[in-house]
């Protein structure tokens, strides 16, 4: 086992790279070609599926984005794209297990989505949603208490992405008080988004409020990113701590 030195000349070993094989899982990523900014066509699927596979996946939930304006992507579009990616994989050998829900955007429309009951979940009722990145949502905790009161249980993607909670975590606090799960990209551990950002995912985790972790990935350079961020502190101290749901999706 190699050493490494930190800042400070203390020694210590090198931790050895995750087996992704123990999530079994991977539950937020962009893989149904050419719907959004995700993989563009059905031979990028099939490329970012396999490398998937070889990272010890054994099933993914592909989530494209869902919102009002840009990518509207209803359900029926996704499942359509789905099938198209399922047919294509099982041609190309790949036995990698493909499912498909929506990241959700909360805008104008979510809402109304919500009491219509028109969604995709992860699962029975898991609703996968993003913010805004510039602001906080004014309705925020409005449309949670929505989504639990229609049956739904509210997963947060990337809430270390957000830069206004990253010197104020009090709505993150009443997020977790009320239910909501936090899903990490996996990546932000390794630094891919940012310094900011990776602190904010270590601060986290400290607090122990992630309950599932994603790739979010959108091309081979988050497959790059996935490899490098496998001897992270901070993705063995997740794993380790037992609580990840990945598994049991």
């Amino acid at each position: 086992m190699s050493i490494i030195s930190n800042l400070f000349g203390k020694r210590k070993p090198d931790l050895p790279p995750v087996d992704f094989g123990v999530l079994k899982c991977d539950m937020h990523s962009h893989f149904i070609p050419g719907i959004d900014d995700g993989a563009p066509t059905v031979e990028a699927s099939l490329e970012l599926l396999r490398a998937m596979e070889d990272l010890g996946f054994r099933k993914v939930w592909t989530t494209p984005h869902s919102m009002a304006d840009g990518y509207r992507n209803p359900p029926e579009v996704i499942l359509g794209g789905l099938e198209k990616l399922r047919r294509a994989a099982q041609a190309a050998g790949i036995a990698l297990e493909v499912q498909a829900a929506a990241e959700h955007y909360l805008d104008h429309d979510l809402q109304e989505r919500v009491a219509r009951r028109h969604l995709l979940t992860i699962g029975q009722d898991m609703l996968l949603f993003e913010l805004a990145f510039i602001n906080e949502p004014s309705v925020l905790l409005d449309i949670v208490f929505q989504m639990q009161t229609q049956g739904y249980t509210p997963v947060l993607a990337h809430p270390e992405r957000y830069a206004y909670w990253h010197a104020d975590t009090r709505m993150m606090e009443k997020l977790k008080d009320r239910g909501v799960l936090f899903q990490l990209n996996t990546i932000a551990l390794g630094g891919a988004y940012g310094p900011a950002v990776q602190k904010a995912a270590e601060r986290i985790t400290d607090k122990g409020w992630y309950e599932l972790l994603g790739s979010d990935c959108h091309g081979m350079k988050h497959i790059e990113a996935m490899q490098a961020v496998r001897t992270a502190p901070y993705l063995h101290k997740l794993i380790d701590g037992g609580k990840l749901m990945n598994a049991k999706l």
